[in-house]
C-alpha cells in the first residue's frame, strides 16, 4: 500500500492538476434547461447538458482563445467578488463563474445580470463555446440519425462562423470529412461540408479531440 500512495504521489508531482475554468447555466425553461463548460489551462474543453453526464463532448482551443478566457478570468479576480449588478431585470438564467486553481480553493460568483464590461465578455466568450457544442451535437445527431436534416445543421455552423462565433471548429473536421465523401449525402450538402472543412482547417490550433461516435 505504501509504494501504491508513493507513486501515486509522484505521479501528481510529475503531472500537476492545471487550473480550470467553469462556466454554467442553468434557466428552468430553456433548452437545454442546464449546461457547463469547463476549459483547462492546456485548452482541453469539455461541454455536458447534465451534472450526471459521464461522457461530455469533449473539444480543444486554440491557444490564443484559451489565454483570452484566462485573461478575462484574471481581470475578474478570477471570480472572487461579486458579479451581480442587483437591477431589476428579466430573469435569463443562474450562471455561474468558476476558477479551480491547481492549488488552493477554487472561488466562484453567481449572477443573473452584470454590468461588469468584462465579465460579459467572458460571458458572450462563454456562450459561443455553448452554442457552438450545440451545433456539434446537432450535426453528429443528424449525419447518424436523420440525414434530411444535415443541410440545415450546417447551415446553423455556417452561421455561428460567418459571425464569428465557432469556437475550436477543428472539432468538426471529422464530421465533415464523413460527409464530404459520403454518397448518401445529397451533392449540394457534401460541397458545404467540403467547403467548410477546408475553411476550418485553415485555422490556427492543434487537431481538436474527436468526438465522433
Amino acid at each position: 500500500m505504501k509504494l501504491i500512495l508513493v507513486g501515486l504521489f509522484s505521479a501528481a508531482l510529475l503531472f500537476p492538476a492545471s487550473p480550470r475554468l467553469v462556466y454554467s447555466r442553468s434557466f428552468p425553461g430553456s433548452k437545454p434547461e442546464y449546461f457547463a463548460i469547463t476549459i483547462d489551462r492546456n485548452g482541453a474543453l469539455q461541454y455536458t447538458e447534465s451534472t450526471k453526464d459521464e461522457q461530455p463532448i469533449r473539444a480543444q482551443l486554440p491557444d490564443a482563445d484559451t489565454a483570452a478566457l484566462f485573461g478575462l478570468a484574471q481581470k475578474l479576480d478570477y471570480f472572487k467578488t461579486p458579479l451581480e449588478s442587483g437591477l431589476k431585470v428579466a430573469n435569463t438564467g443562474k450562471k455561474t463563474f468558476r476558477y479551480e486553481p491547481d492549488n488552493g480553493a477554487p472561488a466562484q460568483a453567481v449572477f443573473n445580470y452584470s454590468t461588469n464590461e468584462t465579465a460579459q465578455q467572458l460571458l458572450q466568450r462563454f456562450e459561443n463555446i455553448a452554442s457552438t457544442e450545440r451545433a456539434y451535437i446537432e450535426l453528429d445527431n443528424t449525419v447518424h440519425y436523420e440525414k434530411l436534416g444535415v443541410n440545415d445543421a450546417l447551415a446553423g455552423i455556417e452561421a455561428l462562423w460567418l459571425n464569428k462565433q465557432l469556437a475550436a471548429p477543428q472539432q468538426f473536421i471529422p464530421l465533415l470529412t464523413r460527409v464530404a465523401t459520403h454518397e448518401s449525402f445529397m451533392h449540394l450538402v457534401r460541397d458545404r461540408a467540403a467547403r467548410l472543412k477546408d475553411e476550418f482547417q485553415g485555422v490556427p490550433g492543434p487537431v481538436a479531440v474527436s468526438n465522433q461516435k
